[in-house]
Formats: C-alpha cells, sequence, structure tokens
C-alpha cells in the first residue's frame, strides 16, 4: 500500500488517529511562527483533513489546501468548504498547480517524512512564494522507530536538523531557524509491543525580496 493509498483508506478516521499522535498547539506554532497577516493568502501542503487550515481560517487567511489524497480532502472540503476562503487541490508537493510569487505562505506540517524528495518539495514550495514570504515546516527528528515504515507508510524516520537547514539554503531561503517545538509525537505500534515518542521541529525561512 502506497501512502496515498493509507491515507485515502483512513481519511474518515483520521480526525481521531491524529488526536493521539500530537497536540492542537502545533498548528498555532505553525501560524506565530510565520506571522501571519490577516487577508493574506497561505498554502497548507499535505492539508489532509485540514488540521493546519482550521487555524489559518480561524485567522482569517485564505486558503489553498493541497493534498495528493483525494479522500482527505473530501472530508477537509466537508469541514471548511462553506467558510468561502479555501480552495481544495489534489496535487502532489513536486508538480504545485501554482504560479509562482503567488502566496504569501506555504506551511507543511508532518509532510516530509512521507515523501521520497524533500529537497524537490522545499524548492517547489519556495518557488511559489512572494518575495518576503514565509515557508514553515513541523516535522520529527530523527528516530529510528522501523515499525513507522510498515503502519504509517512513514519514507524517511525523521531529519537531521542540518539536513532540513541545507534544504532550506539550496532553495535560496533567508532567515532560516530551526527551533524545537517542545513536544513529541507519540505513537503506538499496532503490531507489536514498541511505542514511539518522537521530538518535534518547527523550521521557518523567508524568501529573498531580492
Amino acid at each position: 500500500m502506497s501512502s496515498k493509498n493509507y491515507f485515502d483508506s483512513v481519511s474518515d478516521q483520521w480526525d481521531t488517529i491524529r488526536q493521539t499522535f500530537f497536540s492542537d498547539s502545533i498548528r498555532e506554532k505553525l501560524c506565530e511562527a510565520a506571522q501571519v497577516k490577516e487577508g493574506s493568502t497561505a498554502v497548507d501542503i499535505g492539508a489532509g483533513t485540514g488540521f493546519v487550515t482550521q487555524e489559518l481560517l480561524n485567522r482569517k487567511l485564505r486558503v489553498i489546501a493541497i493534498d495528493q489524497s483525494k479522500e482527505m480532502l473530501n472530508v477537509l472540503e466537508q469541514k471548511f468548504g462553506s467558510s468561502g476562503a479555501i480552495t481544495c487541490i489534489q496535487a502532489d508537493a513536486y508538480t504545485l498547480p501554482l504560479e509562482s510569487e503567488s502566496v504569501d505562505y506555504v506551511m507543511a506540517n508532518m509532510f516530509l517524512h512521507h515523501i521520497e524528495k524533500p529537497g524537490q518539495a522545499i524548492l517547489e514550495m519556495t518557488r511559489i512564494l512572494k518575495p518576503g514570504g514565509k515557508l514553515v515546516i513541523a516535522d520529527l527528528d530523527r528516530h529510528d522507530y522501523e515499525f513507522l515504515r510498515k503502519e504509517q507508510f512513514d519514507v524517511w524516520l525523521g531529519f537531521e536538523r542540518s539536513d532540513i537547514k541545507k534544504w532550506f539554503a539550496e532553495a535560496n531561503l533567508s532567515n532560516i531557524k530551526i527551533e524545537d517545538l517542545n513536544e513529541q509525537c507519540c505513537c503506538d505500534s499496532c503490531e507489536s509491543c514498541s511505542s514511539a515518542a518522537i521530538n518535534i521541529f518547527i523550521a521557518s525561512a523567508e524568501k529573498s525580496s531580492i
């Protein structure tokens, strides 16, 4: 089963499943790191059922929610579609169907470890940012919980922060900051007695105005 098929299959239960992994405060911290402003446009990459999208809408931003799983987006649209401030697009992070320099913020929560080429995705996220726009990512520190590859279809077992910094630099982003979120992502194995507790970092940077 692919990551896409997995998320298609759990879309109806995802909001409940997600609550066991990490707290709601992460989405607040993402918005604070980006210093989001009312009326701006934000792209939520790997939006799922709208965990980050909800906070962006609460802060009165226009949101473009992107996910490879149509089933996840269907749930998101059922929850928030009536707001009139959201556009849902099924796409992958390597070829975003958006114009260059067209959005103010790009956010990706717990997304990068599910894709093969994080560096390429970061380049594409940077492409759609306006000069002065901000990219903010929350993800997992490097770990060795192998069961997550099979049960959650994680491609990467977290990341070295130096790699995140390198990918941001290769995208010509500036003011790069990578900090502890002071939270952990927790997950119990369905097939063994293993339990994961993994530190979460938040990485932010700005697209140069030059």
